[in-house]
């Protein structure tokens, strides 16, 4: 398998000579991240998590949905009919936790219970909690509680996406240095040849020491070796690339076809704009982060919780009225009490509380806890952004100073090849300079992808933050 992969990247170098500048394709970073944005999986997989998790709060919506009953049955035993029975119910609950209830009934029969009502029989009641369960119960907390997740989920798909395109882009300009990488040692192997067809033919005329086809030959082999290993790492690059490419119906981009960047790492407009992101970062509200408005709707929750728990501290008292009213009489719906009512009060009181009181301050120990983790990601965040900000300024500066240098260098090279010229110097010297170039120029190239990818860290840093107001900010 081994053998094999090596024999396609020496066929694809190969062929890449051939083919260069004929069926090339060239991807642009935007088109890249768009690429990956519509089609890459994970990009999709964290959508639809944002789907389930509104239907998750439709499903708590579900526990306030009325519910209509019916029921039909008889008895008859040697000849006697007991009972026949139909009837026909609705159950609403309500969001203050009052429950409505109507039901009509008919019930005829030889042997009824004396509490039966014979014939038609209407009925609207309702249950009222007068302690526990009036202020907040089980139905109101897993809705707010769902809505609160829904949030939540939003928070964390937007890290786990800006994660996501952090990486592919990352990946493009790594893919871009090798590529330039590859260009600089292909340039050198174009130079060091017409260097080395130049002193054969000066070495045939007489004008030429040998040992300097030596050095020339030497100075080649060298520069064609890099360019094999630099051309590999290009490959491998593109593979890595591959992987954020995917197709419209999400299967992945087969990357056969000869494929090179259209962007240049020193024709970016991070160099020139980092400014900009840095003045934007500073005029955020580091709470409207993603990361801690995630902590912020977990506490929502955790408060949502304790608040449910503490009724759990309450005696349950729960006043049940139902009116009557039955088929071919008349009816008077005041005073309540007066006729054709029921009417109930349960008292639930436990006796030691210790299973509530053990909720209810683990509710309190939870939050405690949530917000020991929204200081330590708060303080996590300024220091990355710190860190990401001094690596900017850091090696922006570093870029500008390795461009004068490759800038001397490439002018002593110029001497130097003049003074060759003039018979004042040698090959080994232009080779020296020549080295100190490439190695410049490297240096400059490995200098912007560190700042790209501090700069790609701040700028989805910058993506993470929200317009929308937290709890912290509104009460500011």
């Amino acid at each position: 398998m081994e053998r094999n992969k090596y024999l396609l990247l020496v066929l694809m170098w190969c062929c890449s000579h051939l083919c260069y500048g004929q069926d090339t394709l060239r991807l642009s970073h935007d088109e890249f991240l768009a690429i990956v944005k519509s089609y890459h999986p994970m990009a999709f997989k964290y959508r639809l998590q944002n789907r389930i998790a509104d239907e998750n709060v439709r499903y708590e919506r579900g526990n306030f949905d009325p519910v209509l009953d019916g029921k039909s049955g008889a008895k008859t035993i040697d000849g006697i009919d007991y009972y026949q029975q139909q009837g026909v119910g609705l159950n609403i609950p309500t969001w203050y936790g009052v429950t409505v209830n109507g039901s009509y009934s008919y019930l005829d029969g030889e042997k009824l219970n004396n509490s039966d009502t014979r014939g038609g029989l209407y009925q609207v009641g309702l249950t009222v909690p007068l302690a526990k369960n009036l202020l907040y119960d089980k139905r109101r907390a897993l809705l707010e509680q769902a809505h609160i997740a829904r949030r939540m989920t939003e928070a964390e798909q937007t890290l786990l996406t800006n994660e996501l395109l952090l990486d592919a882009e990352n990946s493009y300009w790594e893919w871009v240095k090798q590529y330039e990488g590859y260009r600089i040692q292909r340039e050198a192997v174009r130079i060091n040849r017409r260097r080395m067809d130049l002193v054969v033919k000066t070495l045939s005329y007489g004008e030429q020491a040998a040992i300097d086809t030596t050095e020339a030959r030497a100075q080649l082999q060298r520069f064609e070796l890099q360019e094999r290993d630099a051309y590999f790492q290009y490959l491998n690059a593109t593979q890595e690339l591959s992987l954020f490419m995917w197709r419209e119906n999400r299967e992945p981009y087969d990357v056969t076809q000869w494929i090179i960047p259209s962007e240049e790492l020193d024709d970016n407009m991070a160099h020139h704009s980092y400014q900009e992101l840095l003045a934007r970062l500073d005029a955020q509200s580091l709470n409207r982060h993603a990361a801690l408005r995630y902590y912020d709707e977990k506490g929502n929750i955790l408060d949502s919780d304790r608040r449910l728990k503490l009724q759990s501290l309450l005696p349950k008292v729960d006043f049940t009225y139902n009116f009557f009213k039955k088929d071919g009489y008349a009816h008077n719906f005041f005073p309540f009490f007066d006729n054709n009512y029921q009417y109930g009060v349960k008292l639930e009181i436990p006796v030691f509380l210790r299973q509530a009181r053990a909720d209810y301050n683990a509710a309190k120990l939870k939050i405690g806890q949530n917000t020991m983790d929204f200081n330590f990601k708060r303080q996590e965040l300024v220091t990355k952004m710190n860190r990401y900000r001094n690596e900017v300024i850091n090696y922006a500066g570093q870029i500008d100073m390795a461009k004068r240098n490759a800038s001397n260098y490439e002018k002593l090279l110029t001497a130097e090849e003049t003074k060759y010229a003039n018979g004042e110097s040698s090959l080994f010297l232009i080779n020296s300079r020549e080295n100190k170039v490439i190695e410049a120029n490297e240096k400059i190239i490995e200098l912007y992808l560190k700042f790209l990818k501090s700069y790609n860290s701040l700028k989805w840093m910058n993506e993470s933050f929200s317009d929308i107001p937290t709890r912290g900010d509104a009460t500011k």
